[in-house]
């Protein structure tokens, strides 16, 4: 009986693994989601969870698929952008618009939501 040698990650693979893990997260606060909720609804533990977004645990290909039908998102949402990011850390500004999106999907009111639109449209000069 022959040994099945392990494969180390390439430098390759730890790319992919983070950008999709990073998409993943940004999917998920995108529509104001934590992520005990994504692992309760995808069967896994928190650290799991915690884990495939950070790119430190691979994420599988049926795994992939029932973390897009939570999210309501294509398979191929979560590769979108790989050839031109090459793996780079959210930058601040892009960590501020993540929270600002989950923030703003937790407001129950729509006229509070109506003010803070107006707000930022009146910020930006529109």
């Amino acid at each position: 009986m022959s040994r099945m040698k392990k494969l180390n990650k390439g430098p390759f693979d730890a790319v992919v693994d983070t950008h999709v893990g990073a998409r993943i997260r940004e999917r998920r606060i995108a529509l104001g989601m934590t992520q005990r909720q994504l692992a309760v609804m995808i069967g896994v533990s928190y650290q799991q969870m915690n884990k495939y977004e950070r790119g430190i645990s691979r994420v599988s290909a049926g795994r992939l698929y029932d973390i897009a039908c939570a999210l309501n998102a294509p398979i191929g949402y979560f590769y979108e952008g790989l050839d031109q990011e090459a793996s780079q850390p959210a930058s601040p500004r892009r960590r501020m618009l993540l929270n600002i999106v989950r923030d703003f999907s937790e407001i129950q009111n729509e006229k509070h939501q109506a003010a803070v639109h107006q707000l930022a449209r009146a910020l930006a000069g529109h």
